[in-house]
Protein backbone atom coordinates (compact mmCIF):
# COMPACT_ATOMS: atom_id res chain seq x y z
CA UNK A 1 0.00 0.00 0.00
CA UNK A 2 1.27 3.12 -0.87
CA UNK A 3 2.08 5.98 2.00
CA UNK A 4 -0.54 8.42 1.40
CA UNK A 5 -3.92 8.51 0.38
CA UNK A 6 -5.17 11.67 -1.94
CA UNK A 7 -8.92 12.38 -2.79
CA UNK A 8 -10.10 13.95 -6.48
CA UNK A 9 -13.21 15.04 -7.54
CA UNK A 10 -15.41 17.78 -8.90
CA UNK A 11 -16.52 20.33 -6.06
CA UNK A 12 -19.03 18.80 -3.51
CA UNK A 13 -18.07 15.07 -4.07
CA UNK A 14 -17.28 14.74 -0.32
CA UNK A 15 -13.36 15.04 -0.49
CA UNK A 16 -13.13 17.25 2.95
CA UNK A 17 -16.16 15.37 4.52
CA UNK A 18 -14.97 11.85 3.57
CA UNK A 19 -11.31 12.80 3.77
CA UNK A 20 -11.62 13.74 7.39
CA UNK A 21 -13.57 10.73 8.48
CA UNK A 22 -11.39 8.19 6.41
CA UNK A 23 -8.07 9.77 7.95
CA UNK A 24 -9.98 9.23 11.00
CA UNK A 25 -10.31 5.54 11.02
CA UNK A 26 -6.95 4.95 8.86
CA UNK A 27 -4.73 6.85 11.50
CA UNK A 28 -3.56 9.38 9.22
CA UNK A 29 -3.10 13.19 9.07
CA UNK A 30 -5.74 15.01 7.12
CA UNK A 31 -5.16 17.96 5.02
CA UNK A 32 -7.38 19.85 2.79
CA UNK A 33 -4.97 21.65 -0.12
CA UNK A 34 -7.55 24.67 -0.54
CA UNK A 35 -7.63 25.35 3.65
CA UNK A 36 -3.92 25.12 3.89
CA UNK A 37 -4.11 27.49 0.77
CA UNK A 38 -6.20 29.86 2.93
CA UNK A 39 -4.16 29.06 6.06
CA UNK A 40 -1.26 30.12 4.51
CA UNK A 41 -2.72 33.08 3.08
CA UNK A 42 -4.84 34.55 5.25
CA UNK A 43 -7.66 34.79 3.16
CA UNK A 44 -10.43 33.13 1.02
CA UNK A 45 -10.11 31.43 -1.97
CA UNK A 46 -13.15 33.46 -3.41
CA UNK A 47 -10.55 36.61 -2.07
CA UNK A 48 -7.91 34.69 -3.85
CA UNK A 49 -9.81 34.35 -6.91
CA UNK A 50 -10.08 38.02 -7.12
CA UNK A 51 -7.13 39.18 -5.89
CA UNK A 52 -4.50 37.10 -7.85
CA UNK A 53 -7.02 35.36 -10.89
CA UNK A 54 -7.27 31.66 -11.28
CA UNK A 55 -3.89 31.72 -12.62
CA UNK A 56 -2.43 32.87 -9.29
CA UNK A 57 -5.01 30.41 -6.93
CA UNK A 58 -3.56 27.13 -9.71
CA UNK A 59 0.00 28.64 -9.16
CA UNK A 60 -0.60 28.55 -5.19
CA UNK A 61 -1.88 25.01 -5.57
CA UNK A 62 0.70 23.48 -7.57
CA UNK A 63 3.17 24.50 -5.01
CA UNK A 64 0.78 23.20 -2.14
CA UNK A 65 0.35 19.85 -3.69
CA UNK A 66 3.73 19.06 -4.38
CA UNK A 67 4.52 19.95 -0.89
CA UNK A 68 2.05 17.65 0.65
CA UNK A 69 2.51 14.96 -1.35
CA UNK A 70 5.50 14.59 -1.04
CA UNK A 71 4.97 13.68 2.83
CA UNK A 72 3.95 10.21 4.68
CA UNK A 73 0.99 9.38 6.81
CA UNK A 74 -1.30 11.90 5.37
CA UNK A 75 -4.82 11.92 3.55
CA UNK A 76 -5.31 14.70 1.13
CA UNK A 77 -8.43 16.15 0.02
CA UNK A 78 -7.66 18.15 -2.93
CA UNK A 79 -9.58 20.65 -4.59
CA UNK A 80 -11.87 20.15 -7.73
CA UNK A 81 -9.21 21.57 -10.05
CA UNK A 82 -6.44 20.00 -8.66
CA UNK A 83 -5.87 17.92 -11.45
CA UNK A 84 -5.80 20.39 -14.34
CA UNK A 85 -1.70 20.91 -14.51
CA UNK A 86 0.23 18.28 -15.58
CA UNK A 87 2.51 18.51 -12.61
CA UNK A 88 0.13 18.10 -10.48
CA UNK A 89 -1.04 15.12 -11.75
CA UNK A 90 2.25 13.40 -11.58
CA UNK A 91 2.65 14.58 -8.17
CA UNK A 92 -0.93 13.32 -7.44
CA UNK A 93 -0.17 9.61 -8.89
CA UNK A 94 2.91 9.54 -7.27
CA UNK A 95 2.15 10.81 -3.67
CA UNK A 96 -0.16 7.42 -3.33
CA UNK A 97 -3.35 5.92 -3.36
CA UNK A 98 -5.54 8.24 -5.69
CA UNK A 99 -9.42 7.83 -4.75
CA UNK A 100 -11.61 9.52 -7.40
CA UNK A 101 -14.95 10.14 -5.25
CA UNK A 102 -17.46 10.07 -8.34
CA UNK A 103 -20.96 11.81 -8.21
CA UNK A 104 -23.00 13.32 -11.04
CA UNK A 105 -23.26 16.91 -12.40
CA UNK A 106 -26.78 16.87 -10.71
CA UNK A 107 -26.32 15.33 -7.04
CA UNK A 108 -22.94 17.83 -7.06
CA UNK A 109 -25.54 20.85 -7.56
CA UNK A 110 -28.11 19.20 -5.30
CA UNK A 111 -24.73 19.54 -2.65
CA UNK A 112 -23.30 23.09 -3.48
CA UNK A 113 -26.02 25.32 -4.36
CA UNK A 114 -26.15 27.38 -1.92
CA UNK A 115 -22.66 27.74 -0.98
CA UNK A 116 -21.40 30.73 -1.82
CA UNK A 117 -17.62 30.00 -1.17
CA UNK A 118 -16.99 28.66 -4.52
CA UNK A 119 -15.83 31.08 -7.52
CA UNK A 120 -16.42 29.00 -10.16
CA UNK A 121 -20.19 28.73 -9.43
CA UNK A 122 -20.86 32.40 -9.10
CA UNK A 123 -22.44 32.43 -12.81
CA UNK A 124 -25.90 32.84 -14.21
CA UNK A 125 -26.19 28.78 -14.62
CA UNK A 126 -24.24 26.88 -12.17
CA UNK A 127 -25.76 23.27 -12.99
CA UNK A 128 -24.49 23.88 -16.55
CA UNK A 129 -20.59 25.31 -15.25
CA UNK A 130 -21.15 21.73 -13.07
CA UNK A 131 -21.75 20.03 -16.37
CA UNK A 132 -19.34 21.76 -18.40
CA UNK A 133 -16.24 21.41 -15.43
CA UNK A 134 -17.01 17.80 -15.03
CA UNK A 135 -17.30 16.76 -18.72
CA UNK A 136 -13.43 18.62 -19.16
CA UNK A 137 -12.28 17.20 -15.97
CA UNK A 138 -13.27 13.62 -15.86
CA UNK A 139 -10.77 12.34 -17.67
CA UNK A 140 -8.32 13.72 -15.63
CA UNK A 141 -9.38 12.10 -12.60
CA UNK A 142 -9.64 8.73 -14.28
CA UNK A 143 -6.12 9.28 -15.49
CA UNK A 144 -4.94 9.71 -12.18
CA UNK A 145 -7.33 7.50 -9.73
CA UNK A 146 -6.49 4.12 -8.29
CA UNK A 147 -9.77 3.82 -7.28
CA UNK A 148 -12.98 5.33 -8.11
CA UNK A 149 -15.41 5.67 -5.68
CA UNK A 150 -19.19 6.93 -6.16
CA UNK A 151 -20.67 9.38 -4.01
CA UNK A 152 -24.08 9.87 -5.34
CA UNK A 153 -26.81 9.87 -2.90
CA UNK A 154 -25.31 7.50 -0.16
CA UNK A 155 -24.42 8.43 3.47
CA UNK A 156 -21.09 8.90 4.01
CA UNK A 157 -20.37 6.03 6.43
CA UNK A 158 -21.31 3.87 3.36
CA UNK A 159 -19.14 5.55 1.14
CA UNK A 160 -16.10 4.92 4.11
CA UNK A 161 -17.07 1.11 4.38
CA UNK A 162 -16.70 1.09 0.10
CA UNK A 163 -13.57 3.09 0.32
CA UNK A 164 -12.19 0.45 3.18
CA UNK A 165 -12.82 -2.51 0.92
CA UNK A 166 -11.32 -1.62 -2.01
CA UNK A 167 -8.51 -0.94 -0.46
CA UNK A 168 -8.37 -3.99 1.17
CA UNK A 169 -9.14 -5.76 -1.97
CA UNK A 170 -5.76 -3.34 -4.04
CA UNK A 171 -3.75 -4.57 -0.56
CA UNK A 172 -4.75 -8.14 -1.16
CA UNK A 173 -3.57 -7.54 -5.01
CA UNK A 174 -0.32 -6.29 -4.18
CA UNK A 175 0.55 -8.39 -1.60
CA UNK A 176 -0.18 -11.17 -4.20
CA UNK A 177 1.95 -10.06 -7.00
CA UNK A 178 4.31 -9.02 -4.97
CA UNK A 179 4.58 -12.41 -3.34
CA UNK A 180 3.82 -14.21 -7.00
CA UNK A 181 6.83 -16.13 -8.34
CA UNK A 182 9.59 -14.38 -10.90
Amino acid sequence: MQHNIILVGLMGAGKSTIGRHLARKLGLTFYDSDKVIEERTGVSIPTIFAIEGEQGFRDREEQVIAELCSMCGILLATGGGGVLRDANRAHLKAGGCVIYLRATAEQLFQRIKHDKNRPLMQTAHPLQTLRDLLKAREPLYLEVADLVVPTGKQKVNVILRDIHNKLKQLQEQENAHANAPS
